[in-house]
């Protein structure tokens, strides 16, 4: 079987990285392989890069690396090469698209991932994740993810929808 790709997408705080790190335990219990992850927070260029990081996805997935962005020097970094022998999960806000989709199906296969909470809660779990880093800028980037999801379209193309605890 060739090397796929999971994406686990949703609007922050709905338990993306927590799910991408409970599966890739999981796999590694089971199989002795840990699938690599690949936070979107590594794709996005700063605060207002929600859409320029998730454009970048099919690129990144066709190029096989990515360059890593430094939230602290407010720069991109060093260049990461992704696993080609073993499963990639991208996490985070955008990483389904149907532009994603079809680059990952050219690599091998692809499952997405929609985690659906309401915003209420999200919210509260963000911000208790992030406190004071994260709470100046939820209306902002909640606003990134409306347009985005509306242009993207992604439960068009999720394989499941997931309604965390």
């Amino acid at each position: 079987m060739r090397a796929g790709i999971v994406f686990i997408d949703g609007h922050s705080g709905a338990g993306k990285t927590t799910l991408a790190r409970e599966v890739q335990d999981a796999l590694a219990t089971r199989t002795g392989v840990a699938p690599q992850i690949v936070s979107m927070d590594e794709l996005y260029p700063g605060w207002d890069g929600l859409s320029a990081g998730s454009a970048s996805l099919a690129r990144v997935i066709t190029d096989g690396a990515y360059q890593r962005y430094d939230w602290h020097a407010a720069a991109f970094a060093e260049t990461r090469a992704l696993a080609t022998d073993r499963l990639v999960i991208f996490e985070g806000c955008g990483s389904i698209s149907p532009d994603a989709i079809e680059a990952a199906a050219a690599r091998g296969w692809s499952y997405a991932l929609w985690l659906a909470l309401p915003q209420k809660t999200r919210k509260a779990r963000a911000l208790a994740r992030d406190g004071e880093m994260f709470a100046p800028h939820w209306d902002a980037w909640a606003a990134q993810e409306a347009e985005l999801f509306a242009r993207t379209q992604p439960l068009a193309v999720a394989d499941e929808v997931i309604h965390p605890a």
